[in-house]
């Protein structure tokens, strides 16, 4: 008997012994699936007509209304994908010193920012422009004129083109003429609507003049008015915008922008008493050959109850941008060591902070934190070929040839929730010959953001009621 147990528990040991081995030596690094698919060219832009038309509009009767959205990309189709990826990146890296700049700023304004209802739009993807951009379409004006339309939450005021036009760019639609339209309005000097915005002016006609100036040089100046805009069926009388009369800059193919920021002349804020607040996006898919529709949702009907919500900070110096608080940032389903809660910090002098921007492609953190998710991902991706370094990113891969890969897991969390992005939201095509790119960029500056790319396939959703932002996955359906 002896002799049994003797042979029982060797054979235990060694059984506990073999277990652990092979613990020791199983990656516990977790992994998914990325489909290879590079770049190609763009589709041709087409807007379902349903979008454009029906009854007139009855600014009392509809509670909530959707429109689809776009990448910018898709007004020009007379460049490459590697050319159009190239713009879009040169455009990203302007866009970040630009909302840099207005943090820098430290002065308190938005630096040249001159029962409820609701409605929606659809949004279209920008690459094609090489701009990171999403766009929708939307009536101006009695009779409606429909323009596209940029959206953009790191910026508040509602412009468009006007003519006559001293100065401005090329646009896809003809540029709007307000002696056209019925319901256009001047706004006064000295009113209160003029004096909201930073730099208000005046003309010989006492009317009030805008400009919005960007980090980039980029710049918009005209008379600040009152106009109609129409999203499907749903109108919304005396939004103030600036009408355009020298517009110059980055600015590509739309005739405008519609603010989203959380400032007081956002569209937002100006409507808000429509939608209760309340606005929700999810921005399609980048790439070229994706035909997955998506939109823009005003109303209650914008909140996804299947959405993560984490609180709006507040900067005290800048009420524009959307902060939110980031905790850490998990590779393989492992903590990064060195990121921590401390890096993203937003202080009491506006420094610092994470935002969530529409018009960001690519997600930027501050250098530290950057080094060591990049490091984290480098050793969980050891059995992908290396590639040499591509623009902004330095760690890239070659996957020719290959139709799906492992790929570590990133997961970034924030206060009260974890958002897992799909590994097509951080690893990219940047050419059409298999290379694909960490979307992830460090900056010497304070400020991190969190970019579309980074927000591909979520429903991301705004309720300022509520002062937090939500995160559905796969809202785009």
């Amino acid at each position: 008997m002896q002799g049994k147990a003797r042979n029982a528990l060797l054979f235990f040991s060694f059984t506990a012994i073999f277990v652990a081995l092979s613990s020791a030596f199983t990656d516990p690094t977790q992994y998914q699936t990325l489909l290879v698919s590079t770049l190609s060219n763009p589709p041709t832009l087409s807007w379902p007509e349903a979008e454009l038309t029906g009854s007139d509009p009855d600014p009392e009767s509809e509670s909530e209304t959707t429109l689809q959205l776009h990448h910018i990309d898709a007004l020009t189709t007379d460049q490459t994908p590697e050319q159009l990826f190239h713009l879009r990146l040169h455009r990203d890296a302007t866009r970040v010193k630009s909302l840099a700049s207005l943090v820098a700023a430290k002065n308190g304004t938005r630096a040249g920012y001159g029962s409820g209802s609701g409605f929606s739009s659809s949004i279209i993807s920008g690459l094609a422009q090489g701009s990171g951009e999403y766009f929708t379409r939307l009536g101006v004006g009695t009779p409606p004129r429909y323009l596209y339309m940029v959206l953009d939450t790191g910026s508040d005021v509602v412009w468009l083109q006007c003519s006559p036009c001293r100065k401005c760019y090329t646009q896809a639609d003809p540029i709007f003429d307000p002696r056209k339209s019925t319901s256009y309005g001047r706004i006064a000097c000295g009113s209160p609507l003029c004096r909201k915005l930073d730099s208000p002016g005046c003309n010989q006609r006492k009317s009030c003049l805008y400009q919005v100036s960007y980090g980039d040089g980029s710049f918009t100046t005209g008379e600040f008015s009152t106009e109609t805009m129409t999203f499907r069926r749903t109108s919304v009388a005396r939004v103030a915008l600036g009408c355009g009369h020298d517009d110059e800059g980055l600015f590509v193919g739309a005739a405008g922008l519609l603010g989203l920021g959380r400032g007081r002349l956002s569209f937002p804020s100006q409507t808000g008493y429509r939608f209760n607040r309340k606005f929700s996006y999810c921005l399609v898919d980048r790439s070229a050959s994706s035909k997955q529709s998506s939109s823009i949702v005003f109303g209650d009907s914008a909140v996804s109850r299947t959405a993560r919500f984490t609180p709006l900070l507040a900067n005290p110096k800048l009420d524009t941008f959307y902060y939110l608080e980031l905790l850490g940032i998990s590779v393989g389903g492992t903590r990064v060591r060195g990121i921590s809660a401390s890096l993203f910090q937003l202080d009491g002098a506006g420094n610092g902070g994470v935002i969530i921007d529409s018009g960001t492609s690519v997600t930027r953190l501050t250098r530290p934190a950057y080094v060591a998710l990049r490091e984290a991902f480098r050793a969980g991706a050891a059995n992908l070929k290396s590639a040499p370094e591509f623009s902004l990113f330095d760690t890239c891969f070659d996957l020719s040839g290959k139709s799906e890969v492992k790929v570590p897991t990133v997961v970034l969390h924030f206060r009260g929730a974890d958002v897992s992005l799909p590994a097509s939201n951080y690893l990219i095509p940047v050419d059409s010959s298999g290379t694909f790119c960490f979307a992830f960029a460090g900056t010497m500056g304070g400020l991190s953001i969190i970019g579309n790319i980074q927000q591909q396939g979520f429903r991301v959703v705004y309720d300022l009621a509520g002062s937090r932002i939500g995160f559905s996955p796969r809202g785009c359906a």
